[in-house]
């Protein structure tokens, strides 16, 4: 007999409203927190989040809620998808409302400012008490809400919490794989975005075929290269958080990223794009951070330096290129087994 779950997700952007969903779909009682009483209305009347996920059916065993004690009620696991600049306030929010056993699983692909922690460490940080593990990968939620098949990677420091979140996520359209890097995992989630500004950019201007994948593969090589002065696995950037999240997020416009290259590649200004936009691009903020912690550990990452400059010193695209080749080291792949 399965064993069902009393589960809260806090955030009802379109990822958040995803996984509630898809829990739901798998038996168990989910409650999606929002801050917006009128489209928590709409989502328990209507079984639909129109704002961000039109169409897509919601499933009879989620409720919504803006009372965040009313939504963390007598829940054994909680999920948080809310952007990384409220990340903190609303883990701090949490303080006393959970029982110590509560699982914590982050879902947020960010990195706070000021500081650079990542969303297990403000949980390790605010509820010291409860483990922690975090979702990651390739999983644009427009897809997973069409029914594509889809794929994620759960990380924490025990095969029974992987364990545990494999039974409650994974379906027939949506496989679930396991990881003990929890910190490589999520520095992929979180880094990919910058390098999908670049991709987007890349491709408002025409850069060809052969220019993208060297773009591509250089950006895993800086991400890991990152990762592993930060005391990453270097092999966790071969599997979904990895490669296959940098290879989505830097070819799709349906990525947030992208776009916003896109548009500044096409000749508008960063400001005028990041106003337009209803949702966090969180490669913005990420950049900045990464930059500052990449010289401050002294790891050479050419492309977010040029990239940085592209979008805060209006610098040529074409010396982003010539900072490869004068700054680059010469050695193809710089991790290698045996």
């Amino acid at each position: 007999m399965m064993h069902t779950h009393r589960v809260a997700v806090l955030g009802g952007g379109s990822f958040g409203t995803v996984i509630a969903n898809l829990i739901a779909g798998n038996g168990h009682r989910v409650c999606l927190w929002l801050r917006n009483d009128e489209r928590v209305g709409a989502i328990n009347r209507e079984r639909e989040n129109a704002e961000y996920l039109p169409g897509y059916r919601l499933h009879e065993k989620l409720r919504a809620t803006t009372s965040l004690e009313d939504a963390v009620s007598a829940i054994d696991i909680l999920f948080l998808a809310v952007p990384s600049a409220s990340f903190r306030e609303v883990a701090r929010r949490l303080a006393g409302l959970l029982s110590p056993d509560t699982l914590l699983v982050s879902l947020t692909k960010g990195i706070e400012a000021p500081g650079f922690h990542l969303m297990s460490e403000i949980l390790a940080q605010e509820l010291p008490d409860n483990p922690c593990a975090v979702l990651s990968g390739p999983n644009l939620a427009g897809e997973i809400a069409a029914g594509g098949i889809a794929g994620a990677v759960v990380a924490s420091r025990s095969d029974a919490i992987n364990s545990t979140l494999h039974d409650l996520l994974h379906s027939e359209r949506f496989l679930i794989y396991g990881s003990g890097d929890m910190y490589g995992v999520e520095l992929g989630g979180a880094l990919k975005n910058v390098y999908a500004i670049l991709a987007g950019l890349g491709d408002a201007l025409d850069f060809g075929e052969n220019t993208s994948g060297l773009l591509l593969t250089r950006a895993l090589s800086e991400m890991s290269r990152f990762a592993v002065h930060s005391g990453a696995n270097p092999m966790t950037f071969l599997g979904l958080a990895g490669v296959g999240d940098l290879f989505v997020t830097c070819s799709s416009p349906l990525s947030r990223n992208y776009r916003i290259g896109q548009a500044i590649g096409r000749g508008q200004p960063l400001a005028e794009v990041l106003a337009e936009m209803d949702q966090v691009a969180e490669g913005i903020n990420t950049l900045e951070l990464l930059k500052s912690q990449a010289e401050q550990r002294g790891v050479p990452m050419p492309l977010v330096n040029g990239l940085y400059d592209i979008l805060h010193h209006s610098r040529p695209v074409s010396e982003l290129f010539s900072d490869m080749m004068s700054r680059e080291q010469a050695q193809d792949v710089e991790f290698v087994a045996g």
